[in-house]
């Protein structure tokens, strides 16, 4: 059984996403704080992963103009 691992390469890249996610919830009107955040509700964490999508695809996009 594979194990499965949230680690990410560059130790950097933990506090960038971090700032990522938190930016993303202050967009949607979540009230993201540090550390634990297991008292959010689905439709919470879900608009915040969606928003920082939203993020990706538009910074992507705008690269390729």
């Amino acid at each position: 059984m594979a194990k499965s691992s949230n680690n990410l390469v560059n130790p950097n890249a933990r506090e960038a996403m971090d700032r990522f996610k938190m930016e993303a919830a202050s967009q949607v009107g979540v009230n993201l704080k540090q550390g634990y955040n297991g008292d959010l509700t689905s439709k919470q964490a879900g608009s915040i992963g969606g928003q920082m999508v939203r993020k990706m695809i538009e910074a992507y996009e705008n690269g390729l103009k």
